[in-house]
């Protein structure tokens, strides 16, 4: 049992509570938080953060509008209240560095945890298994058609649980430090694979429909999602349209020992679990 408490930011969402989960079954000492947790913690509110930091030794950085306006000097101050409360070590759940303004914004981000002198852990994330059963794109699963401008690019989609895996292992283990790790599932894999692949798991029609840019930000608008969320969606599709993310990174076989989860893996635990139950039948 480890008596270096490990601060968990995010602890609601995909990665968050996968990570203070996995420190907690491993013996480690978590203070898992989020806006409604017993030490509440809200990014916004400055006031909140002292007694988040009590105390801890260790952190894990997730902030959901990295990438945005101001979100980089947030984080930097973060870190820098980090430090001076004692904090040595960051891991960061961040994306690729593909040139975009989006990517620089978290180049910003990780240098101001650097900067603050924290030990930096960088996990460049692709996009998660996870977005079809616990996100933005399980409602169109469910309605059996994956809408998007995403045209025939490819990604490495990668599992949640993988990526909470790798950040416990930066969490624990000072080998990582200074690390910035591309984060990324075994293979290289196209929307229209993804659905087929989810309509074979399901026995259920799910397709992939590639839309116009400016057809996709109109419907999502339509569908009530604000204006800016709409065109960040679009642009990182855009990226996937135009190739900027197609490789695949050993990373977390290296640090994990054992090969990333791949996504055929990830459907039939959705489909054994009902988690797409009651999509469209074809």
């Amino acid at each position: 049992m480890s008596n270096r408490l490990i601060l968990v930011t995010g602890a609601t969402g995909k990665t968050g509570r996968r990570v203070a989960s996995g420190l907690h079954e491993r013996g480690f000492a978590v203070r898992a938080v989020s806006r409604t947790s017993q030490v509440p913690f809200d990014w916004s509110d400055v006031s909140t953060w002292g007694d988040a930091l009590g105390g801890v030794r260790s952190v894990y950085i997730v902030h959901p509008g990295l990438g945005s306006d101001g979100a980089a000097e947030q984080v930097r101050a973060f870190a820098e209240a980090a430090a001076t409360a004692g904090v040595a070590r960051a891991v960061l759940a961040s994306t690729p560095d593909d040139g975009s303004p989006f990517s620089r914004s978290m180049r910003a981000a990780e240098r101001g945890i650097v900067d603050a002198g924290l030990q930096l852990t960088s996990l460049r994330l692709r996009w998660f298994h996870q977005n079809f059963s616990e996100d933005f794109l399980l409602p169109p699963v469910l309605a059996g058609e994956l809408r998007l401008p995403a045209g025939t690019g490819r990604e490495a989609f990668v599992d949640a649980d993988d990526i909470a895996e790798v950040a416990i292992a930066a969490l624990t283990d000072d080998r990582h430090a200074g690390a910035f790790y591309e984060v990324t599932g075994p293979r290289l894999l196209r929307f229209a694979e993804i659905a087929e692949a989810i309509s074979r798991g399901t026995g259920h029609s799910v397709r992939y429909v590639p839309v116009d840019p400016e057809v996709f930000v109109a419907e999502q608008i339509a569908l009530g999602v604000p204006a800016d969320w709409a065109y960040g969606l679009c642009a990182i599709y855009q990226d996937i349209a135009h190739g900027k993310l197609e490789t695949v990174s050993g990373d977390v076989e290296a640090v994990l020992g054992k090969p990333a989860r791949d996504f055929s893996a990830y459907v039939a635990r959705m489909a054994a679990d009902g988690v797409w139950h009651g999509a469209t039948a074809g």
